[in-house]
């Protein structure tokens, strides 16, 4: 596996990711992490306490018993929360004062992945640099160093924290005013058959909606499929058929949201965030009068915020990244345009019943339908083109595709934006350009493309 940056081989943008069953997604990595893991957090006078959660997908029992096995083996105790959304597991890890959290989920891939990622107590992701402490201890347990393994008297426990579900569905509630409710509110809820098959319909209905469920009977093997924030228009046309005045998809495991307004129209994460950055800006409760974005977010989206008085900061793809920015900046607000949103006023990572919250709150503070409130955002046409690269050779050495970049963005002046990147988890060079011609965007798109073709001699 190529090394991913800052000594990391297994670990990438979000956590150790794979093929169940398939290295690096096996049950003696698994272990290996669960050893290497109890031993960084352990202390002089106490126990490590390492909080583990998964979502529903079949391979989560196998990676969470090698994780249980491994962590006691080096001396920790193990919290089980069984399946539970990431950010429930962060707060769970924060609440229960433990030293650290484990979430075995792959997020909103199919069942067949899965993958391992880690909060620190703070629930807060990790840092790059502990990942690659992680990484060398499990080298050396690998090798053979019996250095990291509890002596018989000094094995960790393992027991069940039997109220997770109700205390992270109480920290939910807290989004939502006191002093509102959500009575009479239908509200259509997909939860991808994933980790918030539970928690998510339970939160709105002790609100007082009216839930609708979908995607809440989870087999193992049916997480993601077909259904859920990838595939927005199943809640969409349930909120057209039931006349329902909102539609909620989340992913596998609850940390994105994309939104159905009460006309079936999907309303994806930059909406979101003009929703709520302009909410904030009006209420003067926008921290720095900032949101911050990604690269790939929409300029409707920037052109939103001006309109009153907010910024825009945009930071590489990728939650954490977007997590790191608001954190350096001091920024309460952020996330992505496929559904991450991140209220650090209210949770530690991205979380989709959460952010759903807040823009209900809105609405009902507001008395304004989300089809309306949605209308102060004007998404701008946006073409990407992918193509597989045999290497990625930096963008800036390659003049001939700087000289086409820089005569696209003459042609769009301030109507446009071009963004040429490589992917960070794929052998994939993929271009994107923004403006108010669909068609001439599309043609420069392909221009660029050949462009780059030609001189990384493909």
């Amino acid at each position: 596996m190529s090394e991913t940056g800052n000594g990391r081989k297994l670990f990438g943008t979000d956590g150790i990711r794979g093929k169940a069953n398939q290295h690096p997604m096996t049950a003696e990595v698994a272990l290996r992490l669960g050893m290497a893991v109890a031993h960084r957090f352990r202390h002089k006078d106490r126990r490590g306490r390492i909080v583990i959660g998964k979502d529903t997908r079949l391979s989560g029992y196998m990676l969470e018993s090698a994780l249980e096995a491994g962590i006691v083996a080096a001396g920790a105790d193990v919290m089980l929360v069984g399946p539970l959304p990431t950010p429930g597991i962060a707060f769970v890890t924060s609440s229960m004062r433990a030293d650290a959290g484990v979430v075995i989920s792959a997020s909103h891939n199919a069942y067949q992945d899965n993958g391992i990622k880690l909060f620190a107590s703070d629930g807060f992701k990790l840092p790059d640099e502990v990942e690659a402490e992680l990484e060398a201890v499990m080298a050396k347990i690998e090798a053979g160093d019996e250095a990291y393994a509890a002596g018989a008297d000094e094995i960790g426990k393992a027991f069940r924290i039997h109220d997770a579900e109700g205390r992270y569905i109480q920290s939910l509630k807290h989004a939502f005013p006191k002093d509102r409710t959500l009575d009479g509110v239908r509200i259509v809820v997909d939860c991808a058959n994933g980790a918030a098959y539970q928690v998510a319909p339970r939160v709105f209905t002790e609100l007082g909606a009216d839930v609708i469920e979908l995607g809440t009977s989870p087999d193992g093997r049916n997480i993601n499929e077909r259904c859920g924030a990838l595939f927005p228009e199943n809640a969409a046309a349930e909120v057209r058929r039931t006349r329902a005045e909102i539609g909620v998809s989340l992913d596998g495991d609850a940390d994105r949201l994309i939104m159905s307004d009460e006309r079936g129209q999907v309303v994806d994460g930059d909406q979101i965030l003009a929703i709520l950055g302009r909410y904030a800006m009006s209420k003067g409760t926008l921290r720095g009068n900032t949101v911050v974005a990604t690269v790939m977010s929409n300029l409707g989206l920037e052109r939103s915020l001006a309109q009153v008085g907010a910024k825009l900061m945009r930071a590489p793809v990728g939650d954490r990244y977007v997590v790191e920015a608001m954190r350096a900046g001091g920024f309460m607000l952020g996330g992505e345009q496929s559904g991450h949103i991140l209220s650090l006023e209210h949770a530690s990572t991205g979380d989709g019943t959460m952010a759903a919250l807040l823009v209900m709150a809105v609405m009902e503070e507001t008395g304004q339908s989300l089809s309306t409130l949605a209308k102060c955002m004007t998404r701008f046409p946006q073409v990407l083109v992918n193509f597989s690269v045999p290497q990625k050779i930096p963008i800036e050495d390659l003049p001939e595709v700087q000289k086409i970049i820089s005569e696209v963005e003459t042609e769009l002046g301030n109507d446009g934006r071009v963004l040429v990147r490589y992917s960070g988890t794929e052998a994939k060079a993929r271009v994107m350009i923004e403006g108010s011609d669909e068609n001439h965007i599309a043609t420069r798109a392909d221009d660029i493309a050949r462009v780059m073709q030609k001189a990384l001699h493909l």
